[in-house]
């Protein structure tokens, strides 16, 4: 159904796997309190997405020689909703007891590795038709994943206002979404790859100077995004008592202006450039984090979300883009080297953030944003040096 090379697909792929693999997130309250978990042992529950992700890394360019992109759009999209659906039935049935902890765990772990190379499978299809057609959409791509996060957001936070059980959401969500991807790719002829394509690098790249310099500049936006979609829906219901619908529109609002600064990246890098604009989203995420930590009334914490979710939009894509540029080694290897580095935050954040907010209160997990932040600003010349 869709024209050869166009970027459509990319965009739609790109929309429909965050749809989903976000689904879990605007239920996190229900969760926890279903489960009776403090949380430390929710963020050690949650912990088996990105170590799925992270073994699955490893792996993934070796897993799409065998399998098509509209395979792993269809069964890796098929997979993480059957996942989370096994996860939330097996938990709630064993709430309570440690085992019900570790069995969502391990069934969390499958979903990351499907995860892990869908997120390798989008970005390579999008980086293949960029190099096929000469259209600049990758930032473009992203905002949609943003987009399927704001989407799927209103989705949970609706469900939980109006009582829908986190079971029947997240099946009949997992379901639609298993029928789209395949109604949309069963007839989809991926693009070529590039030349490049046949050399992969190593399953760790050692970090050179410069690339540990972009790794620094890009930890607090790593953090941000990751405090927000893990915490953001108990945030406010613990500290403003809010509506399910409420506590909802904190991930939805960091989402959507994700999605808007995306969206228009590539246009404000070459009007403004790659380093103006980094020092514009860190302010941005400067300031989000703090109205968040400092909150006195619901609705500033939300516009802190807000914030929080421009300010850490294209860090992260901006520092991938430094390290292609780097003249020491091969384009490949030195992003390699970031993603493998930079992602490891997504590992240690769940359970580290979860212990500082059981024992200190949840707005420390979020204040640890700010150091970061600070570090970041230290760092973000690493933008204008990738270029010399």
């Amino acid at each position: 159904m869709f024209k050869r090379f166009a970027p459509v697909p990319v965009f739609v792929s790109f929309f429909i796997y965050a749809a989903i693999l976000g689904s879990l997130f605007p239920r996190i309250g229900d969760i926890q309190l279903k489960m009776g978990l403090g949380e430390g042992a929710l963020g050690l529950a949650i912990t088996g997405i990105p170590a799925g992700v992270q073994i699955s890394l490893l792996f993934a360019d070796r897993i799409l020689n065998f399998l098509s992109f509209t395979k792993v759009m269809t069964l890796g999209l098929g997979l993480i909703g059957m996942s989370y659906s096994l996860a939330v039935w097996g938990a709630f049935a064993t709430a309570g007891s440690v085992i019900g902890i570790w069995m969502f765990f391990f069934i969390l772990l499958l979903a990351g590795l499907a995860i892990g190379v869908i997120e390798v499978a989008v970005n390579l299809e999008a980086d293949r038709i960029e190099y096929a057609t000469g259209i600049h959409l990758m930032n473009r791509a992203h905002a949609f994943w943003s987009l399927g996060f704001f989407t799927t957001a209103i989705i949970g936070a609706s469900a939980s206002q109006f009582g829908i059980s986190v079971l029947s959401h997240l099946s009949g969500l997992g379901v639609g979404i298993f029928l789209i991807s395949f109604w949309c790719f069963y007839r989809y002829e991926q693009a070529p790859a590039r030349p490049s394509d046949a050399t992969a690098p190593p399953l760790f790249v050692r970090p050179t100077r410069a690339i540990m310099v972009l790794v620094f500049l890009t930890l607090s936006a790593m953090l941000a995004e990751g405090a927000a979609i893990d915490w953001s829906v108990i945030f406010m219901r613990d500290m403003f008592n809010s509506l399910p619908l409420t506590s909802g529109m904190a991930l939805a609002l960091a989402a959507f202006f994700q999605f808007i600064v995306r969206f228009n990246a590539d246009r404000f890098v070459e009007q403004f450039g790659a380093y103006a604009v980094a020092l514009c989203c860190l302010w941005l995420l400067l300031t989000g984090a703090a109205l968040i930590v400092f909150s006195p009334v619901f609705w500033i914490a939300l516009t802190g979300f807000a914030l929080l979710g421009a300010g850490s939009s294209v860090i992260f894509p901006l520092a991938m883009s430094a390290a292609a540029q780097l003249k020491d080694r091969t384009a490949a290897t030195n992003v390699a080297s970031l993603a493998q580095i930079s992602f490891v935050i997504f590992l240690l954040a769940p359970p580290l953030l979860g212990i500082i907010a059981e024992h200190f209160g949840i707005r420390y997990s979020f204040a640890l944003v700010l150091p970061l932040v600070l570090l970041s600003f230290m760092h973000v010349r690493g933008l204008s040096a990738s270029k010399n």
